[in-house]
């Protein structure tokens, strides 16, 4: 697999990692919500460097113009429900995507065990496409295995990218077991710690709850 960690030069992105991290700022489920957008931008932007490309000529009012265009044919794929806000700054940019969607959450066994389940999936046929696998939080990387084997009955794509916002090393180390050597994943930030819950430290919380409001 491979990694692509965003933070590790300056740019913008990093205010808006600073913000989804920071206790006062999340308050704001808005920007909240806004700022995991802008940061599912920056992803598109940096991972469509690693498309293929094929030159378009393009008419103008005064001639035309050769310019290279992406010619992949791209299903963008996130999980619910924290996934939504990445999806939609993913989608901002890949606005000709196909789109599917996939419901994982944690069903906990005790206070610090739990399994994923996967129970809803929507996706079209994903034979010979591009996968863009979305998932804001890598934490163990349980979910995004578990909705990766699911979505197999689906098709194979010809190359898969995973975007993410935040994620842990543990689960870098588990999902290169689990996808093909030639996944490439595209995250905004990592960092090395998780909790007895499996939650990421320091982290930023549960993103679902932040974008949406808590859940029962």
């Amino acid at each position: 697999m491979i990694v692509n960690i965003l933070d590790t030069k300056n740019s913008l992105l990093n205010k808006f990692i600073s913000e989804i991290r920071d206790v006062v700022v999340q308050k704001d489920a808005m920007r909240f919500r806004r700022n995991i957008e802008r940061i599912g931008e920056i992803l598109a932007y940096e991972l469509s460097q690693s498309l293929n490309y094929e030159n378009k000529i393009i008419t103008t009012p005064l001639g035309t113009k050769t310019v290279p265009i992406p010619k992949n044919d791209i299903v963008l794929c996130s999980i619910l429900r924290a996934g939504l806000p990445l999806h939609t700054g993913l989608l901002n940019y890949f606005d000709d995507a196909e789109n599917a969607f996939i419901s994982a959450y944690r069903k906990h066994i005790t206070d610090t065990e739990f399994e994923i389940k996967v129970e809803y999936f929507a996706s079209p046929n994903l034979d010979g496409k591009t996968l863009i696998l979305a998932d804001p939080m890598l934490a163990t990387g349980q979910s995004i295995v578990s909705v990766f084997e699911g979505l197999k009955k689906h098709g194979t794509p010809k190359e898969i990218y995973l975007a993410c916002v935040i994620g842990s090393t543990q689960a870098i180390t588990l999902i290169k077991k689990h996808f093909p050597s030639s996944t490439k994943l595209w995250i905004a930030t990592v960092d090395n710690e998780l909790n007895n819950k499996g939650y990421i430290v320091p982290g930023l919380g549960d993103a679902g709850d932040l974008a949406f409001g808590e859940k029962l």
